[in-house]
């Protein structure tokens, strides 16, 4: 079994919590406030900037070529690419970059955000990459089960182009990418004793990331 999947077993409780949360839900049924959507869009606008941040971090961990250029890839990519079709998204939003730029960072987003990173300069890049993957194996998981599902509502769904983003081609393999990305750095990092360890690392990253979620639904309150 790879170690991703060991993971996602030992957790699977917090792990059900964060992929069929009630904001999924709502993506799901096109029922989710647009308030919380747009609420959660200039957050993930934020997130992505210490995304790369996490990533450049794991380029420096790295100890060969090989995962150092894999990190700095995946730099490149979220600067150059992802950030700007994130832009591009919340532009038929009504949401601007510079509104984006803006925005007050919630707590939510300081709590996970913070955490990977403190998880990649305290540990190694193992530690690290597990601290990411509820996120980049979640949102894959999520849009799959999502884009295929009897019970999504196709039918002037306004969230149906984000399912179709997250479950189609284009992101999938980036979700597969993760995991094989763990299961090779565990080749040489994971021993038995360090299990507990990474797994309390990738509970404490699925609890935060359905914080996240939740964090759209709680501005509805603000």
């Amino acid at each position: 079994m790879k170690l991703f999947d060991r993971l996602k077993a030992a957790n699977e409780d917090v792990w059900s919590v964060y992929t069929e949360h009630d904001f999924v839900s709502g993506l799901q049924t096109g029922q989710l406030p647009e308030k919380a959507f747009q609420f959660y869009l200039k957050q993930d606008y934020l997130f992505l900037m210490h995304f790369a941040r996490a990533y450049a971090l794991a380029a420096y961990k790295a100890d060969n070529l090989a995962d150092m250029k894999a990190a700095s890839e995946t730099v490149t990519a979220l600067v150059d690419t992802e950030m700007r079709l994130h832009v591009e998204y919340c532009a038929g939003w009504g949401i601007t970059e510079a509104e984006m730029q803006a925005v007050e960072e919630a707590p939510e987003n300081m709590a996970y955000t913070r955490y990977v990173l403190e998880k990649g300069m305290s540990g190694d890049i193992l530690d690290l990459y597990v601290a990411l993957a509820p996120c980049v194996v979640g949102y894959g998981e999520i849009g799959a089960r999502l884009l295929v599902s009897a019970n999504t509502n196709r039918d002037k769904n306004p969230y149906l182009p984000w399912i179709e983003m997250y479950g189609g081609d284009e992101y999938q393999p980036v979700s597969d990418a993760a995991i094989e990305q763990i299961d090779r750095l565990a080749k040489t990092r994971f021993t038995e004793a360090r299990f507990d360890s990474l797994s309390k690392t990738f509970r404490e990253a699925t609890k935060l990331e359905a914080g996240f979620w939740q964090m759209g639904l709680d501005t509805l309150r603000r």
